[in-house]
């Protein structure tokens, strides 16, 4: 049955593998046939030739960045990246394979550029309909995966309702063995026995057992349970999972690390504390920075000489922070409301009378943060990131809510995951502020450069059409 299972994810591969054949020879194909202006010439003169490098490029290309539309849990994000790259690494071997032997060949440059864009466009689109062409094959019932429960921790149905939570992952539940029936189940979720009578089946006849993932979440005391299922599951080639139990309400979210050559767990892993990522980070905060900077320029007087002319004081607004590891810095705005006494205690509120017109209209379309660019510079924020709170949020959350120190463990943002996913603005009730931790730690775990764009890309959007939040 396992290798049935591989066998289906293998077929599927291999046919988004051929699609992608089949969209660069007919892209090539309409190229040299249509655009032959942009196309070099020996393309034309020598087309068996430009074909078979560019399949050779694109085979070659796929041994590093091949399809991961099969996987059950894979989000748009990863896609994205794996088409670019495996475009870019295309187009680039095809590219230079064809230079080296074109005697003369016009004009190279511009091809790739246009090329490179065309296949990573078309391709990008027959993703997404081969994403959803295979999330209804298994919505009905194909290329699924038998998954069995063992132990009634509440860390088991997390795992439960986040497969259930999208049926195109494909996961069917036969149901859970453990000596206690799980609280707050759903009916769906069947309760099969004690652990004792798992273990039974498992010595009398282990064939019946048809499954493919095993989620064990019981104590490391029950030690010979535990082995017991390893070695049923590494006998039969099924998929062991062990899920750290929950502690109360708490959630145990460790994550691997190495200490030395030694395997470690910790609560919190954070993909910004490798000096790769920190350095990409950094460098694409300062690029960017700068050139709005440069870009903003021309506005400035502009902007203060509004803010004069509707409000008497500074033109920016300077308001200690909480930064990166709980130090403090200076977060700069244009400033938006009159001054006042309560800036530093009071958040703004939807029909706030401290706003006077223009800094409304800042605040509806994120002008006034614009300042905080500078920030980014100078190194106390990135574009991206938790935003930063008032000392006196800082100090008051800090007391209500566990894990909202968590926030700090990297440089503030701009923007943030958060504010472009519905927790942007006041937080009048508690629970908006949990959210807001919830999702600011979830970035920090979870942190890829591609995610940082399509945040920045949401909150461009938010440029047009303002939040309703936003106030």
């Amino acid at each position: 049955m396992n290798r049935q299972r591989a066998n289906g994810n293998e077929l599927i591969k291999s046919i988004v593998t051929v699609f992608d054949i089949v969209i660069v020879n007919l892209l090539l194909f309409g190229f040299i046939e249509l655009a032959s202006t942009v196309t070099p010439a020996f393309f034309h003169e020598n087309i068996k030739t430009t074909f078979l490098i560019a399949n050779f490029a694109l085979l070659v290309s796929m041994q590093f960045y091949s399809t991961l539309i099969h996987h059950r849990r894979v989000s748009f994000e990863k896609i994205f990246a794996r088409v670019a790259r495996l475009t870019l690494l295309h187009v680039g071997i095809f590219i230079i394979g064809m230079r080296l032997i074109a005697e003369n060949g016009g004009n190279f440059l511009a091809f790739m550029f246009l090329f490179w864009g065309a296949e990573f466009f078309c391709i990008m689109v027959s993703r997404y309909f081969e994403r959803n062409l295979l999330a209804q094959y298994r919505k009905k019932g194909g290329n699924t995966r038998s998954v069995l429960f063992v132990g009634s921790d509440p860390a088991n149905l997390m795992i439960y309702n986040e497969m259930m939570s999208d049926s195109a992952m494909g996961f069917r539940v036969l149901g859970y063995y453990a000596n206690n029936r799980m609280k707050d189940a759903p009916k769906e979720l069947q309760y099969l026995g004690s652990k004792q009578e798992l273990l039974n089946l498992l010595e009398k006849n282990e064939e019946e057992l048809n499954i493919d993932d095993l989620f064990c979440s019981i104590s490391h005391a029950e030690n010979d349970t535990i082995i017991k299922l390893i070695r049923f599951c590494n006998k039969h080639v099924v998929h062991f999972f062990y899920v750290p139990r929950m502690i109360g309400n708490v959630k145990l979210n460790f994550k691997p690390e190495m200490f030395g050559d030694i395997p470690v767990l910790t609560n919190h892993y954070a993909p910004l504390s490798i000096p790769e990522n920190k350095f990409l980070k950094r460098c694409f905060d300062i690029v960017v920075s700068g050139i709005i900077c440069l870009c903003m320029l021309p506005f400035m007087p502009i902007i203060a000489l509004i803010i004069k002319l509707q409000s008497p004081g500074p033109i920016f607004f300077k308001q200690a922070r909480t930064g990166i590891n709980g130090m403090t810095f200076q977060c700069l705005k244009f400033r938006s409301m009159h001054v006042n006494a309560d800036a530093d205690m009071v958040q703004a509120t939807e029909n706030d009378p401290r706003k006077f017109p223009f800094g409304n209209f800042m605040r509806k379309t994120n002008i006034d943060e614009f300042p905080q660019f500078l920030n980014v510079l100078k190194g106390d924020m990135s574009i991206v990131g938790p935003r930063p709170h008032m000392l006196h949020h800082t100090e008051v959350y800090s007391q209500l809510i566990d894990k909202y120190m968590v926030r700090h463990f990297c440089k503030p943002g701009i923007t943030g995951y958060a504010q472009v996913t519905g927790f942007r603005g006041e937080t009048k009730e508690l629970w908006q502020m949990e959210g807001r931790v919830q999702r600011d730690i979830w970035y920090i775990e979870n942190w890829t450069f591609w995610l940082d764009i399509k945040i920045i890309l949401l909150t461009a959007v938010s440029l047009v059409k303002p939040d309703k939040n936003a106030y």
